[in-house]
């Protein structure tokens, strides 16, 4: 498994008119903690693309707990629980200033050959470096 944590502050423009963080926003959150847990393990998001490997989400799935409301600190878990084939998956788990878990949710992406737009199987290169990162739970 791999884990990382990143914090955030809510933004207002990231708010409803009820100053709650709007749906939508959730995404960006959970692709925050994806680009810092690749971070983590010594690649960055840009470096994966430039090697011509794409990471397009196929599936996304949110349970939304409690409110994150504006001005709150945010604590994003991004957890790597299952090494990866052609498909990677990550969980999270966002925890609000008092340590309550707010949200819960998942997405799957996949390996796609940028220049042929072909699904491949995780590439060497980055399955080294999960496998140096992994740590058994």
């Amino acid at each position: 498994m791999i884990h990382t944590t990143h914090s955030l502050r809510v933004r207002y423009a990231e708010t409803d008119p009820m100053k709650y963080v709007y749906y939508g926003n959730y995404a960006q959150y959970f692709e925050l903690g994806r680009v810092e847990l690749f971070r983590s393990i010594g690649i960055s998001y840009d470096e994966i693309e430039k090697s011509g490997i794409w990471l397009p989400v196929s599936e996304y799935d949110i349970k939304y707990l409690k409110p994150a409301l504006y001005d709150q600190k945010l604590e994003i878990h991004t957890f790597l629980r299952k090494k990866p084939g052609v498909r990677l998956e990550f969980d999270y788990e966002i925890y609000n200033e008092e340590s309550v878990k707010i949200t819960q949710a998942s997405t799957t992406l996949f390996f796609l050959n940028a220049e042929n737009n072909k699904i491949i199987k995780c590439p060497d290169f980055l399955m080294k470096m999960i496998e140096e990162n992994w740590i058994e739970k």
